[in-house]
């Protein structure tokens, strides 16, 4: 695909200092840029990349003043980074248009969908699967009997949605993913053996939901284990039976939530955080990577370390636990003159 500035100074609403027939068929960093490219300049660190880029249009803030001579074409605009950013989805939007169903699908005779589906070889629809319009299933799909999906959604290579699952509009959920699938849950009978406890609820996911590779997000016991609408998960998560989360609560990659917990409005969770079931976790809470949260959390706390502290407790105490091996020194020490004393 190639387009022209024209095209994407219309596309953003910038203006063109240059050449407006100039035609850009990749993209790249600015560092990185040859021919062909189309590149942008946000960050001030960047701008002596500006002078030397090979990129044939970079696009950069209207406020931008040149202090020597440039040969790309530039399109101006008010932010260039949200500017680009508009123009990846654009161009994921283009990349990603696909339609029609391939050969060989299964598709239950009792499986309804909306207009524009594209339906990748090898899928599985399942009795009574409703999926919305403008629906993109790439090829390995499988989708369990009686899954509603919402409009807009994508679903990539090899996920896996388990029955009863019910999933909103304009979510994402990449390779690996595996909803639905059973709870982890059993009980110990008077010998230490275990019995299966069976997984009678759902999985809930609303608006707007991106859940990453290889995520996987347990069925409830009874009820539902529910995405609240906004939710970013990162690759390798694992949410358990009857777990909430609140909207636009982002958690990054190896996280773990243990069942039963609720996790509120607008958090941030770094990598590989473990927490443990039947907790509530409050609003706008941040969370730093590695740490073990094993207690209620209250809103707008931040917490670091394992079980976690105040993130503030945190800094302050580590700055005791490097020096400690002195200060057991220094303290043998004062301790051996007392005794001599």
């Amino acid at each position: 695909m190639k387009f022209t500035a024209t095209q994407i100074a219309g596309l953003l609403e910038g203006e063109i200092e240059g050449n407006s027939d100039a035609e850009v068929s990749k993209l790249a960093k600015i560092e990185e840029g040859t021919e062909g490219s189309l590149t942008f300049l946000a960050n001030p660190k960047y701008t002596s990349y500006i002078y030397s880029t090979q990129a044939t249009i970079a696009i950069v803030n209207k406020d931008f003043v040149a202090e020597n001579k440039i040969d790309t074409t530039l399109i101006r605009v008010d932010d260039a980074y949200k500017a680009f950013s508009k123009l990846l989805e654009y161009y994921n939007q283009v990349k990603m248009n696909k339609t029609g169903i391939e050969e060989p699908v299964f598709v239950s005779e009792s499986a309804t969908y909306g207009e524009n589906l594209y339906l990748g070889a090898f899928s599985y629809l399942g009795d009574n699967v409703k999926i919305g319009a403008n629906a993109t299933i790439y090829p390995n799909v499988y989708i369990g009997n009686n899954v509603e999906i919402g409009d807009n959604v994508i679903i990539f290579a090899g996920a896996k949605v388990y029955s009863e699952t019910v999933i909103g509009n304009n979510c994402v959920i990449n390779s690996g993913v595996i909803v639905g699938a059973d709870g982890f849950g059993f009980t110990p009978d008077e010998n230490g053996e275990y019995s299966k406890v069976p997984q009678t609820g759902n999985v809930i996911i609303e608006d707007n939901v991106d859940l990453g590779a290889g995520t996987t997000i347990d069925r409830a016991t009874l009820g539902a284990t529910i995405i609240r609408k906004g939710v970013k998960l990162d690759n390798q998560i694992q949410i358990a039976h009857n777990v909430e989360i609140g909207e636009n609560t982002v958690i990054a990659a190896q996280s773990g939530v243990a069942g039963s917990t609720k996790i509120g409005k607008n958090c941030v969770i770094g990598g590989q955080v473990g927490i443990v079931g039947h907790i509530t976790i409050g609003n706008n809470v941040r969370i730093q990577a590695q740490s073990g949260i094993g207690r209620n959390v209250k809103d707008n706390e931040a917490l670091q370390g394992s079980p976690a502290l105040s993130y503030g407790g945190f800094n302050k105490s580590y700055v005791h636990f490097k020096n400690l091996p002195e200060i057991i020194k220094r303290f043998n020490t004062f301790e051996k003159k007392i005794d001599n004393d």
